[in-house]
């Protein structure tokens, strides 16, 4: 049995370089998104170590790198600042609440995998996905607009945009000055030294630029750096759980599994596509799971699988586990000595960075479309973002999914209607042969044809009774089923409703055809064939055409053979 899903020792080579690459890169992304969530810098290499090791380990993408990412660093900030705010005394009862949070996140992911939930991910249409990634690309750069002034970070960015007036007038010029090189470095060298950037990722070179025109020339300018950063290996703490707390601490652990079981499945369709290879979206789940889970427990940050780790670590090589777990290794070897070196990292370098960050994130290629773009999902796109910014981003996800679900159902009705058709006069385009065409003609409209293509559906119940509403001068109803695969429950009372009302006037006749064996069995369930006579019932339409034909005195030429 393959434990590890991926695992061989043929590319061993360029998992190593793929693990180092990865790692050079996640260091000052888990710096940047541990100070942005609240947690401190430290949250942010924690995890990215247990995240990406447990993930690589157990997961279902194998050149997959897993950590902290914006969407997921987003929320943790949300939740670490809501319970920490309950103990305003206690701080580290707060804190412990939060982590507990992450815990259960991560064991409602594994359940998620465990109940084969990756796979309904697919369905989550692209505006919304468009909408709310854009959305958390918006959040991430206006809550960093405060420490690329020199000003404290917003919590939430309502806050932010209420705060930039204040931000604007107290700009302290040092910490601007890091932030513009910063943001020169992570914008400029990707597009103008791109060779540059292969050799050494913009976000490392930013971080060390940064840190030493910090520490050279701005030491007592008063700029905001990190401070004190413990090192060493993390103490496993127990889940702290009140009981008072308990139905919000759910809701939050929601929030954190479901982002990041989008967020990651998201990341292994990207690395499906550069690597050629399948993921496994359930395992992966189980994995993602496993690592946020322990992450809890050792105080590190919720992470997902992270797209630009990924990348870099394929193109470096990067194939299997391996590369992962050992991009996880590094950064704990990091951790376990380089506490004093990043102590002294502005928090402006760490904002710009996040900036590049939020940019990536946002959905450029979609909002380059809205010209194009069917305007119901730009619609969508944009009210999902607008929710996810400044109101709450799993209502942002549920709101988009219910209005893209009403739109599918209303287009879905509108298909089905279209294949619903009655006819008494036949006509050129009628999709009738010879023999029923001149049946229908000869009855002069006495005789009403109803045939449906394709599932009906509740969406288009109620059109199909208003679309028979407008015949009123007829004898007998030929209902033809024989397109239709499946009817639901409230389709099906929509035709016990057209049999009713026709059988309900005097001397009027209703016949079905071509019911399936599962549409007949549903119908009979109902007790909606009941109200038929047995003799109605038929295989053919014309033969069924024909015996509508005689009950009301007709004998068309073209049954005489039956």
């Amino acid at each position: 049995m393959n434990y590890i899903n991926g695992l061989h020792f043929n590319n061993v080579r360029g998992d190593i370089y793929g693990g180092l690459t990865a790692a050079v890169v996640a260091l000052p992304l888990a710096l940047a998104m541990g100070v942005a969530s609240g947690a401190g810098p430290i949250a942010g290499i924690y995890g990215a170590i247990f995240v990406g090791f447990f993930a690589a380990i157990f997961g279902g993408t194998p050149a997959q790198v897993s950590g902290p990412t914006g969407p997921m660093t987003v929320v943790m900030a949300l939740i670490f600042t809501q319970y920490t705010s309950l103990f305003p005394g206690d701080p580290e009862t707060g804190a412990a609440l939060a982590f507990t949070v992450v815990m259960m996140g991560g064991i409602l992911q594994i359940l998620f995998g465990v109940l084969r939930i990756g796979k309904y991910i697919e369905f989550v249409p692209h505006p919304v996905v468009s909408g709310f990634m854009s959305g958390i690309g918006v959040i991430i750069i206006l809550i960093q607009i405060g420490p690329l002034l020199g000003q404290a970070t917003s919590a939430k960015p309502l806050i932010a945009v209420q705060m930039m007036p204040e931000f604007f007038r107290n700009i302290h010029n040092p910490s601007l000055l890091l932030s513009l090189i910063v943001l020169a470095i992570v914008y400029g060298v990707p597009k103008f030294v791109p060779k540059l950037n292969k050799m050494l990722p913009s976000p490392l070179l930013a971080l060390v630029i940064g840190t030493l025109v910090y520490m050279l020339w701005m030491k007592d300018s008063g700029a905001p750096i990190l401070g004190n950063i413990p090192t060493g290996f993390p103490s496993p703490q127990l889940p702290t759980i009140m009981l008072e707390h308990f139905p919000d601490m759910i809701l939050s652990a929601l929030a954190l599994a479901g982002l990041g079981t989008i967020d990651s499945l998201l990341t292994s369709l990207v690395a499906d596509n550069i690597t050629r290879t399948h993921h496994k979206s359930d395992r992966e789940l189980i994995g993602q799971g496993i690592g946020n889970t322990i992450a809890g427990i050792f105080g590190g940050l919720p992470g997902a699988g992270a797209t630009m780790r990924t990348v870099v670590n394929v193109k470096a090589g990067g194939l299997t586990p391996i590369s992962g777990a050992l991009h996880a290794v590094i950064l704990l070897v990091i951790v376990l000595g380089g506490g004093e070196l990043a102590s002294n990292i502005p928090k402006a370098v760490l904002a710009g960075i996040l900036v590049k960050v939020g940019t990536d994130i946002i959905d450029w290629d979609y909002l380059k479309r809205f010209n194009s773009a069917p305007k119901a999902g730009i619609t969508i796109m944009l009210v999902v973002l607008l929710m996810t910014v400044f109101i709450d981003l799993l209502v942002a996800v549920g709101v988009g999914m219910i209005m893209a679900s009403l739109i599918f159902m209303k287009r879905m009705s509108d298909l089905q209607m279209e294949s619903a058709t009655a006819v008494n006069i036949p006509t050129e385009e009628s999709p009738l042969n010879d023999h029923e065409k001149a049946i229908l003609t000869e009855a002069q409209g006495r005789i009403l044809l109803y045939y449906m293509e394709g599932p009906l559906s509740f969406g288009a119940a109620k059109g199909m009774v208003r679309r028979l509403a407008h015949f009123k001068e007829y004898d007998s109803l030929v209902l033809d089923l024989t397109g239709v695969p499946a009817v639901d429950f409230t389709s099906s009372m929509a035709l016990n409703d057209i049999i009713s009302d026709t059988l309900a006037s005097k001397d009027r006749y209703v016949f079905l055809v071509g019911l399936r064996p599962n549409v007949k069995s549903f119908l009979d369930s109902q007790g909606i064939l009941e109200q038929v006579d047995s003799g109605h019932i038929y295989a053919e339409r014309h033969t069924a055409l024909c015996h509508a034909a005689r009950v009301i005195n007709i004998d068309p030429d073209a049954c005489k053979a039956d």
